[in-house]
């Protein structure tokens, strides 16, 4: 009998690679360096990460495709849980007007219009062509910024049909993008100006949820609980209609204010709580404790020049699970990941490590992923490679995007030397 070793023949091979971060460590701030590493995939996942010897010793590498990585990073690919991807045009007037210091009033005489409603009056009657081409752009630009898992939210329609309509159009990008694209939810992100609260409340629960539900369209609810929008004891019964259908629950909360929707994240033990500009430190600890992920959005408080910046360093020393976010919709316009990092270690006072990990392994927590954001056997080979020499450039490299290719389940779909294939 011979004692030989059967080989596993792997489709794709990363070799030499300066630096794998596997985000695999315990804690935000253990992202796991592995030096002069190898990554071998097979079937669009993991099979082996270590060093060249561990590699040659379990897999057989001869014919399959390899990309040498050396002097390179590889991290996981970014996994962005919280966009408004599915939109009709911009707000630029609004934004240039307001950088400038002109104010609302100012706006008003200037006859530009303003806010959430202005995108829901271009968005709401659009074709799904128009949306989806718009927004197809949009999610290949995040691809080439290392994005390759996102959620994308609806709640630019206010309307049962456009709500479902801004949905199936997200449904089609992620079937014919090759990025995953998860559905939520959020026809609780306003009130349409034809109904009272109350009756757009009834709208919601009796209507809209059972329509989508059945249909399968969503993976998550979602509501807006802040003042003037809804209340801690409205977002529940939204968030419990929800559940009946089986979405599971997320939150906007705190953006504003504090009302208690961070106090029912934690009681519902929700799969994400967004914003958090106002949360007391007792439910920053209540959160930690029935660890929901706290979803923070640098680029969103940027862009409006928030007046209270969320707490970031404070939820982290507390031990809570954050994941960072894009917010990508018409008020915070950015489809990089790279520069809400940025953003998030010289405001916020992440370390680089703990921003990455929140970038991926936050992301994918946020989203109730298990199989992604980390490199580890079995995972999902979604991975991105840096053309740097070591992880840390991610921050300190402003305005620059350093991915060089994105692997998405196995398959090379970015390389900077080759375009997007």
């Amino acid at each position: 009998m011979s004692d030989t070793k059967v080989k596993i023949k792997v489709d794709l091979l990363i070799s030499n690679a300066a630096e794998v971060i596997t985000c695999a460590g315990e804690g935000m701030s253990e992202i796991g360096v592995l030096e002069n590493a190898w990554i071998a995939v097979k079937d669009g996942k993991i099979a082996g990460v270590g060093k060249e010897s561990d590699m040659k010793e379990s897999f057989e590498l001869e014919g399959s495709d390899v990309i040498d990585a050396k002097g390179k990073v590889v991290a996981p690919g970014f996994i962005d849980s919280h966009t408004h991807l599915v939109f009709y045009g911009t707000r630029v007037e609004e934004y240039a007007a307001k950088v400038a210091g002109y104010t609302p009033e100012k706006l008003k005489e200037l006859g530009i219009s303003m806010g959430p409603n202005r995108t829901v009056e271009l968005t709401r009657n659009r074709p799904s062509e128009e949306l989806f081409e718009q927004s197809k752009k949009r999610l290949m630009t995040m691809l080439n910024y290392g994005i390759t898992t996102v959620e994308s939210k609806s709640g630019y329609g206010l309307t049962t049909d456009s709500e479902i309509k801004i949905l199936e159009v997200s449904s089609r990008l992620n079937e014919e993008t090759p990025l995953d694209v998860l559905n939520t939810f959020l026809g609780a992100h306003g009130f349409p100006e034809n109904l009272t609260k109350e009756e757009y409340l009834d709208v919601i629960i009796n209507e809209m949820i059972p329509r989508v539900g059945e249909r399968g369209l969503a993976e998550f609810c979602d509501v807006w609980c802040d003042d003037g929008y809804f209340t801690a004891e409205e977002s529940k019964q939204i968030l419990e209609a929800g559940l009946k259908y089986g979405m599971k629950p997320k939150i906007h909360a705190d953006a504003y204010s504090y009302i208690g929707g961070t106090d029912l994240a934690a009681e519902m033990k929700m799969v994400s709580v967004d914003h958090l500009n106002y949360t007391p430190v007792e439910v920053m600890e209540k959160l930690a404790e029935a660890n929901v992920t706290g979803v923070l959005m640098p680029s969103l408080d940027f862009a409006v020049s928030h007046k209270r910046p969320f707490d970031a360093r404070k939820m982290l020393d507390l031990g809570m699970q954050v994941a960072l976010a894009t917010d990508l919709c018409p008020a915070s316009y950015t489809q990089s990941m790279q520069f809400v990092i940025n953003l998030a270690c010289r405001l916020y006072q992440f370390s680089v490590e703990e921003a990455i990990k929140a970038a991926t392994y936050g992301g994918a927590q946020a989203l109730d992923l298990d199989d992604r954001g980390t490199i580890k056997e079995g995972k999902v080979a979604d991975l991105q490679i840096w053309d740097v020499p070591t992880y840390k450039h991610i921050a300190y490299e402003l305005g620059t995007n350093i991915v060089e290719t994105v692997i998405k389940n196995g398959k090379v779909v970015v390389s900077r030397l080759e375009g997007l294939l």
